[in-house]
């Protein structure tokens, strides 16, 4: 089967490398270079809260609205927020991040694990992720995976590495169909390198890759997708690892523009 007919048999294939679609994100200068893609709602919110963060920026969709707030944070600007869940919400926010001035933006969730051994609330550091989601196959060529900037992987090995803070190097598993991690595919993506399983890391490369920002993704480890089956193992109740992140986040935005 040649590339057009693997195209036209496997629409998803047809990838267009033009910057210009017919809907493209409204451009503005209202963020900062800086901006924390937090999964965490409750972080979000705590760190509004706490320091009177202003509403510089809202997404909106008909899911609601979506505030972006700012931080200031030794004398600069950082934006924050959470983006929604999975991989066409989050890189559809993160174009609009973009279009209104990020430059620097890292991302802190949680994530499942294949293997039972990883203990919930270690902190892991995705170098690739496998691509089983829609979104990043319309931001670069079809492949397997997609790298995370080795410069930002790096800068981020640093940071942890200054807060004593453990971690696990890793691939990561991104899917659409978090009800359909079958007992194969758990095992296959396992047997790749993969420890971790998440719903939008891919997408958010590919993104970031496309548009040529620097990006990267602090996870830390919560439920187990193992044969012995599933275990929820109270992983969104890590409020510590949580906070956590969010705060390695906002410096490794900080030291991004200065270093990278």
């Amino acid at each position: 089967m040649n590339q057009d007919e693997l195209t036209g048999f496997y629409p998803i294939l047809n990838f267009d490398p033009d910057p210009d679609a017919i809907i493209n994100p409204p451009v503005s200068d209202v963020l900062p270079k800086k901006v924390v893609i937090c999964f965490f709602k409750d972080v979000v919110e705590k760190v509004a809260s706490e320091y009177k963060s202003e509403v510089i920026y809202t997404f909106r969709s008909e899911s609601g609205l979506s505030p972006v707030f700012e931080l200031e944070y030794k004398g600069e600007r950082v934006a924050f927020m959470q983006p929604g869940v999975g991989a066409a919400l989050g890189a559809g926010n993160m174009e609009e991040s973009i279009s209104a001035g990020a430059r620097f933006l890292i991302a802190c969730g949680g994530c499942g694990v294949l293997d039972r051994e990883v203990a919930v609330g270690h902190v892991l550091l995705p170098t690739e992720a496998y691509r089983e989601e829609g979104t990043s196959y319309h931001y670069l060529p079809p492949s397997a995976t997609v790298e995370i900037d080795p410069q930002v992987v790096a800068l981020m090995e640093a940071v942890l590495n200054d807060h004593g803070i453990e971690y696990l190097k890793t691939k990561s598993w991104t899917t659409d169909g978090f009800y359909r991690e079958t007992l194969k595919k758990a095992a296959y993506y396992k047997a790749k390198g993969c420890l971790a399983v998440e719903m939008e890391l891919s997408a958010l490369a590919a993104v970031a890759k496309f548009r040529k920002v620097r990006f990267g993704q602090y996870l830390y480890a919560g439920d187990t997708v193992v044969p012995e089956g599933w275990d929820k193992r109270g992983w969104v109740s890590r409020v510590d690892v949580r906070e956590t992140l969010f705060w390695l986040s906002v410096e490794t935005c900080l030291r991004m523009e200065k270093e990278l």
